[in-house]
């Protein structure tokens, strides 16, 4: 047999000690973590002796536990971001679903209301329709009759010195 194999058989034999219970025994789960720490070869010194204090302490290293918390601070950073870039869509997606309806002149003046979203589709027209009896002049105004505007001979084209000519009295 080889060191290797001696190593492993030492290993496996204590990881199977286990107390009346049925529990492993905490001697026998720190004699696991070291070995594996010890045979890994891409880690270095201090991380295995930093492994190895907090594996046999209940107190963590200062240096450990900043670098958690900076870790835990990026997470929280990035749910906030999340969260922002959520309501920001959320309030994006309500305007442009209401300016689909076509009933307001101004999309943004209905305000926004997160119900709109969650519900169907008449949730938001019922809102919309409330919000135009209270106030009409917010409704979109459709142009309607002559204008002043375009042809007015009926063919379609404009004749400038024709129109010169009828107006000399």
């Amino acid at each position: 047999m080889t060191d290797d194999q001696t190593t492993e058989d030492a290993r496996v034999s204590n990881a199977t000690k286990t107390d009346e219970e049925g529990r492993i025994s905490n001697a026998t789960l720190d004699a696991t973590e070291g070995s594996n720490l010890k045979s890994d070869p891409t880690s270095s010194l201090d991380e295995q002796s930093e492994a190895d204090q907090i594996a046999d302490s209940d107190t963590f290293p200062r240096s450990y536990v900043e670098q958690l918390r900076q870790e835990s601070g990026k997470y929280r950073q990035d749910a906030r971001d999340a969260g922002a870039r959520a309501d920001d869509l959320a309030k994006r997606l309500h305007t442009a679903l209401v300016a689909a309806t076509g009933k307001l002149a101004d999309p943004t003046d209905l305000p926004y209301d997160e119900a709109h979203l969650d519900g169907d589709a008449l949730s938001l027209t019922e809102a919309i329709d409330e919000l135009l009896t209270r106030k009409p002049h917010l409704a979109v105004r459709k142009v309607a009759g002559d204008v002043g505007q375009g042809s007015r001979n009926g063919t379609g084209t404009v004749d400038l010195l024709g129109m010169l000519r009828g107006n000399n009295v």
